[in-house]
């Protein structure tokens, strides 16, 4: 029990609602309850934040599809995409097209003449700029969810740890006192516990969100891959592999 709630109870007038209790906790207490205040404030703002990331990206990945569906060849997707603004999507398929485009140069241009298609090396050059693309966008997604997990870990431990001390210096309150009665006890584990309440009302929407954005990172990821897929199987049915 910290010293002005001791000196409260010794003068009959122990805490009687959570903001008392918050004011008159330890100095320990205090410092626990704003390092909690931050992370709540870091989980809301990085909730908030990928929420908008990801609805846009599915916003653009919706619009970078029906543009692929209305064409017809490569070339036709290629000059469809350009007009379209950054997106993941959007990246992968120029990555490819412009590796596409070094190895052979024009092939993408109107009435281009047939050219050779791509060698088994070449093939595998293209299919590792595409998992490299991958892999960037993934990357730049997912930064950020990982402190959502790190949150969500640190915050009831570090209010257990405010429990546990808090109720070390209850007893160490009793001990002053004199008193080994309820109302002596009470007050001292009821703050004690504020700690743990805090840390758990922390860590319960960092941990959802965690787990919601780690989905819809897999989600996106497994739509790349697929589309790096159907990009090297559309230069298959073009004859240019």
């Amino acid at each position: 029990m910290s010293l002005p709630a001791l000196m409260l109870l010794q003068a009959g007038a122990p805490p009687r609602s959570l903001t008392e209790m918050i004011v008159q906790g330890t100095p320990l207490t205090h410092a626990v309850l704003i390092v909690l205040a931050v992370f709540s404030v870091m989980s809301w703002w990085l909730i908030f934040r990928k929420s908008q990331q990801f609805r846009e990206v599915r916003r653009q990945g919706d619009k970078f599809l029906k543009h692929m569906e209305k064409a017809q060849r490569l070339e036709d997707a290629y000059k469809s995409i350009l007009s379209l603004p950054e997106s993941p999507y959007g990246r992968v398929f120029r990555q490819g097209v412009n590796f596409f485009s070094e190895l052979r140069p024009g092939a993408l241009r109107e009435n281009a003449p047939p050219t050779p298609g791509l060698s088994l090396t070449q093939l595998e050059a293209l299919r590792m700029i595409l998992e490299k693309e991958e892999s960037e966008e993934r990357d730049a997604l997912a930064h950020g969810i990982g402190m959502l997990a790190v949150i969500g870990t640190v915050s009831p431990l570090l209010g257990l740890l405010g429990t546990v001390i808090g109720v070390m210096n209850a007893f160490l309150g009793i001990t002053i006192s004199g008193s080994s009665n309820i109302m002596s006890v009470a007050p001292g584990i009821a703050e004690a516990l504020i700690t743990t309440v805090a840390g758990l009302v922390v860590a319960i929407p960092a941990v959802f969100g965690y787990n919601h954005f780690v989905t819809k990172l897999n989600l996106v990821s497994g739509e790349l891959e697929g589309f790096s897929s159907e990009f090297i199987g559309t230069l298959a049915r073009e004859g240019r592999i």
